[in-house]
């Protein structure tokens, strides 16, 4: 059973950074794409970034390209994210995703296991 869960996330102001991690269990993730998503209330889910765990490429969304990193620590089977320079628009409830292969999908229907969630709040 794959479970992963999300941690890091908290109350920052705006140009501030934190840190999430998604501890993943169940297997070890050599061969899936770990990917990160935000949804903030009323809207849809939305494609941050994504890491192919074998070869560690890395892809961004726009609106975060340049602030956010994406990496992972295979020893601990976890992802990180980096988020620097938040911004207000920031402010969601953050959540990791796996799908097994080498191909990232930004739609988070690709995407077959998931977080609980941890939610970033970045006050102006």
């Amino acid at each position: 059973q794959v479970q992963l869960v999300e941690s890091g996330g908290g109350l920052v102001q705006a140009g501030g950074s934190l840190r999430l991690s998604c501890a993943a269990s169940g297997r070890t993730f050599s061969g899936y794409v770990m990917g990160w998503f935000r949804q903030a209330p009323g809207k849809e889910r939305d494609f941050v970034a994504a890491i192919i765990w074998s070869y560690a490429n890395t892809y961004y969304a726009d609106s975060v390209k340049g602030r956010f990193t994406v990496s992972r620590d295979g020893a601990k089977n976890t992802a990180y994210l980096q988020m620097n320079s938040l911004k207000p628009e920031d402010t969601a409830v953050y959540y990791c995703a796996a799908r097994y292969g080498s191909t990232w999908y930004a739609h988070p229907n690709e995407y077959a296991y998931w977080g609980q969630g941890t939610q970033v709040t970045v006050s102006s």
